[in-house]
């Protein structure tokens, strides 16, 4: 009598329970302590500065040029908190194969909309991967993002969520995402560079709105 009372209750909590879990990933972004800057105050470590500079410790650019480091890197974790503005469109470049072609890089997305696709939310890898679950703060709030590259994976993880988990070498054609949609890749993901450098995307979009950076942060593996 007991547990035929009890059963019915139980199950449709659990239906409720199950309704409303998001399957993104809890993890912890790592202890910077010992990781370098990825860009020094006075920027003397990257191509051309331009219109970016420090205020305060906040990066922020000017104009449309994208900032890029000097070094390349292979295999590394990159740790950096942003904030957006609305209508902002910015982007974080990893290592690039000709820094002359944005695409000829992988972009993780630094976006206030979704661009109009999937495929342009805050964190997604540019027309590539959407990431698993919406994880960004509303605008004028300070996202924490860790980008970690090792070979052909690339995790990314948005305040405390991995939201990206891929392998490059699901990509084997120009064109085309593992899912049959397309892309704007004129060469497959999975030959791009391992290796190259970093860059931030400047003042991008119809309405040229600032994104601000701060606590940049990498370490090489």
């Amino acid at each position: 009598m007991v547990l035929t009372q009890l059963v019915p209750m139980k199950i449709p909590s659990l239906l409720a329970l199950l309704a409303t879990a998001t399957f993104a990933f809890a993890a912890d972004h790592p202890d910077t302590t010992g990781f370098k800057d990825l860009f020094t105050a006075d920027l003397s470590n990257t191509v051309a500065p331009g219109g970016w500079g420090f205020a305060d410790g906040v990066l922020v650019a000017k104009d449309h040029d994208t900032l890029w480091t000097k070094d390349s890197y292979g295999d590394f974790v990159l740790d950096l908190e942003f904030k957006v503005a609305k209508e902002s469109n910015s982007g974080i470049f990893l290592r690039s194969g000709d820094i002359k072609n944005v695409l000829a890089a992988l972009e993780i997305q630094v976006h206030e909309s979704t661009d109009g696709s999937k495929y342009g939310m805050v964190s997604a890898i540019y027309d590539a991967m959407p990431p698993s679950k919406n994880a960004s703060k509303p605008v004028g709030e300070w996202n924490h993002i860790t980008i970690t590259c090792k070979g052909p994976q690339v995790t990314v993880l948005l305040n405390g969520e991995e939201v990206i988990n891929a392998n490059l070498d699901n990509w084997p054609e120009a064109g085309k995402n593992p899912d049959g949609t397309p892309n704007k890749f004129k060469k497959a993901l999975k030959d791009y560079a391992r290796t190259g450098p970093i860059g931030l995307q400047g003042l991008h979009g119809k309405a040229q709105a600032p994104v601000w950076y701060r606590n940049l942060k990498i370490k090489a593996l």
